[in-house]
């Protein structure tokens, strides 16, 4: 049996639970053989990872308590199995097939399988191997470096004739000269680093760092990201963590394609006839910088205002709060790479091609300005800039100022931007308020509420009321029972495919209808047989 309890897009932290009641916490290196010993019958027998499918039928050995499987193999898991990957080991090098035959696998099985990668894991590259989705490692690689005289480190493996003696590492082998000790330790205290940062919400953080190790470790983590369409949906959609954009990867990551691809198909601007454009801030949300404060107090509200940043390209006022516009931390050079400026002018340019204003003004400087300007040229939008020099002087604001000085106020539309963008959904706002401080604030209709705002995440959360008002889409059906706390994947009949780890989701049933939020993805929630699909907030029977 196995359970995934804490998700990172392909990585998660688990329990499995052989036949024999023996538990384990996954991910972790143990000794396979004992754990599944009808491996022993099969020692030094094995498939290759890419063979016929014919060779693979005729040769691939059949293991009780453990399903093999390789690139051509037409069997399946079913929940619970463990799944061991034939020589995945020979596929490190060739970043290619790596997500390739990945993605196939994947794929083919239910999510609620633990994997095995056999003789693939080193300190070096564990981390990429979670990240992959990988739960369970054995102890062979790191065994072979010792036999070639290899010191393991998390980052890479070196003579051990010269590193063994510098006491660089205090672990247990190493007081008293054990390499091969070492290298185990080293393999258990990488694996721990990973599952930490992933309960953190820091795994990308760290793979961003580690894949650094190799070559091929950077090509995998760039192709998964380019596999938009199979990450994705792994995806949580909000962390209540900080994210640090650091590097070229963070460009890529799925959920700053996904905040932009939502602020261009879904997102509802409050207005079309005026825009401002401004850059971001070092404080989040950006209102509560003072550049944002001054900003605002030139514009006044006569203007729809959108914030030009990296990695996030645009950013309506509408959307400040919303993960991860108001959780990231980027390094501020006054410099954009090709890359950012690339991916930056392309979000801007496809956001006014769909959304045509009847004047743009641009308040930047440096980089931010050729870029808005490169991008607004590319779509025909006239513009106007407001700068003189410094961007909060008070010559820049007061040009700011006169340049909208006759344009109608009107406050941006938190409500009706926050919707269209969390649920694709344009509903009717003109009888709702917000009301309460700032970030503390509720969604009412008269004297309802019918949403509330998750502090740590800006998502809206429904009341009954409020999904009454969003028509379709977020719904998980459930069988014919009343929830007596969460409710598990068993229960799901089916649910909106749109649904990501963290989603606010309506359940539904014969007995009884629930508000809360996913603990997991639309594709998870059908496949598993364990764990928990919802977070319940409320119940109301029926």
């Amino acid at each position: 049996m196995f359970e995934a309890v804490k998700r990172d897009s392909l990585a998660r932290t688990g329990t499995y639970t052989t036949d024999k009641g023996e538990s384990f916490q996954t991910p972790l290196s143990m000794d396979t053989n004992a754990v599944f010993p009808d491996l022993n019958r099969h020692e030094y027998s094995n498939i290759p990872l890419i063979s016929s499918e014919k060779f693979t039928e005729d040769y691939s050995p059949s293991y009780e308590g453990i399903l093999l499987l390789n690139s051509s193999s037409q069997l399946a898991g079913v929940s619970g199995d463990c799944i061991i990957v034939a020589n995945w080991h020979t596929i490190l090098e060739n970043p290619k097939y790596y997500v390739d035959i990945l993605k196939n696998l994947k794929n083919k099985n239910p999510s609620d399988t633990a994997w095995y990668a056999p003789a693939s894991a080193l300190p070096s590259n564990v981390a990429t191997l979670i990240n992959s989705g990988f739960d369970i490692f054995d102890y062979r690689a790191v065994d072979l470096k010792t036999a070639q005289r290899f010191f393991c480190t998390s980052d890479g493996e070196f003579p051990a004739d010269e590193w063994f003696s510098k006491g660089l590492c205090t672990c247990s082998g190493c007081l008293k000269g054990d390499l091969k000790e070492h290298n185990r330790n080293a393999l258990k205290s990488e694996i721990e680093t990973v599952k930490s940062f992933l309960k953190d919400g820091h795994l990308r953080e760290l793979l961003e760092r580690r894949c650094r190790n190799s070559a091929s470790q950077v090509a995998i983590l760039r192709l998964l990201d380019q596999s938009y369409d199979f990450i994705e949906p792994r995806v949580t959609i909000a962390r209540s963590t900080r994210l640090y954009a650091n590097s070229g990867e963070s460009l890529k990551r799925p959920e700053v394609k996904r905040f932009v691809e939502r602020v261009i198909d879904r997102f509802i601007p409050s207005r079309t006839d005026v825009a401002v454009l401004i850059p971001c801030s070092a404080r989040k949300p950006y209102s509560t910088s003072q550049s944002h404060m001054k900003f605002q107090s030139a514009i006044q509200n006569r203007a729809h205002e959108i914030i030009i940043t990296s990695p996030l390209g645009i950013v309506p006022r509408e959307l400040e709060r919303i993960y991860p516009a108001a959780h990231y931390d980027v390094p501020v050079t006054g410099y954009w790479d090709g890359e950012e400026r690339k991916f930056i002018t392309d979000a801007i340019a496809r956001y006014f091609e769909k959304n045509r204003y009847e004047k743009v003004f641009v308040h930047l400087d440096g980089d931010s300005f050729e870029i808005a300007k490169a991008a607004l040229e590319r779509t025909g939008t006239n513009y106007e800039c407001t700068a003189t020099e410094r961007l909060t002087s008070a010559d820049s604001l007061k040009k700011l100022q006169e340049a909208l000085k006759y344009g109608k106020k009107s406050a941006p539309n938190l409500i009706k931007g926050t919707l269209s963008w969390q649920f694709g959904t344009e509903i009717n706002t003109s009888k709702l308020q917000l009301k309460g401080k700032f970030m503390r604030e509720k969604i009412l209709m008269g004297k309802k509420q019918v949403f509330s705002i998750d502090n740590g995440t800006g998502l809206f959360r429904p009341t009954f009321e409020g999904w009454d008002l969003i028509e379709s889409g977020y719904r998980v059906y459930i069988e014919s029972f009343i929830p007596q706390g969460d409710i598990l994947a068993p229960g799901v009949v089916r649910c909106d495919p749109d649904i990501r780890e963290g989603d606010e989701v309506f359940v539904i049933g014969d007995k009884a209808l629930a508000t809360g939020r996913a603990a997991m993805g639309a594709e998870e929630m059908c496949s598993s047989k364990r764990g928990v699909a919802v977070r319940v907030r409320k119940v109301k029977k029926l």
